[in-house]
């Protein structure tokens, strides 16, 4: 099965980097001194997980992430019609997490449906690190029952810079931390224009770093 048909029929694929070789040294670097550099009132520490917000601001070359074809391409498929960035932050799950409770980012027919997910994988995906994991075909799920929520999920595992595309609405979340290192990435979302993004993205960079980004990130970074 190709990765369209099985974002498509089950609900996420992997894909290649949008790094090419010395490209992803350079974007993992940026991602290093974009979090190393962030401030207070940007990171969210939860129970399994660190998020850091204001990526692009610190780390603009990032937004090759969510600019290139092989993500464009599926979320005008799933979202079939214009659409723009609603989320751009790093995550870092804890070394020694428990398995995040599955949900759906979205339900369907709700503000922000249907949401293209994406996550680029800095560090390796495995399944003893925390791998997100999914329930194929399951985003007209409105609820799961206990059997579904012990069983049938797969895990999204690959190598470090590849991305994991997902529809919002399929039930995932990452799985437990067995190892003593963070598990990092970058995520984000693609929603349908007419809605209400989570970021102010436009106004949430310096004007200096706004006129450096490529017209496509700007165009997709517009309210």
């Amino acid at each position: 099965m190709s990765d369209a048909a099985k974002l498509q029929d089950q609900g996420f694929a992997i894909i290649p980097s949008p790094f090419n070789g010395a490209d992803l040294d350079k974007a993992i670097k940026a991602y290093e001194r974009a979090v190393e550099t962030a401030q207070p009132h940007d990171i969210r520490t939860g129970r399994t997980s660190t998020r850091v917000n204001g990526l692009l601001d610190r780390a603009p070359e990032l937004a090759a992430i969510f600019t290139r074809p092989p993500l464009l391409a599926p979320a005008a498929a799933l979202i079939d019609g214009p659409f723009k960035l609603s989320t751009f932050h790093s995550r870092s799950i804890h070394p020694g997490a428990t398995a995040q409770a599955v949900h759906q980012d979205v339900a369907p027919g709700l503000d922000g449906w249907p949401l293209l997910g994406f996550i680029l994988m800095v560090d390796a995906f495995t399944i003893e690190n925390g791998a997100t994991r999914f329930l194929p075909a399951s985003a007209e799920l409105t609820e799961l029952t206990p059997r579904q929520a012990e069983a049938g999920f797969e895990n999204a595992c690959g190598p470090a810079g590849a991305l994991l595309l997902f529809d919002g609405s399929v039930w995932h979340g990452h799985g437990a931390n067995r190892t003593s290192a963070y598990r990092r990435s970058v995520q984000g979302a693609l929603i349908p224009r007419a809605a209400i993004a989570a970021i102010d993205h436009r106004h949430a960079v310096r004007p200096e770093i706004w006129a450096s980004l490529p017209h496509q990130a700007r165009a997709l970074m517009e309210a």
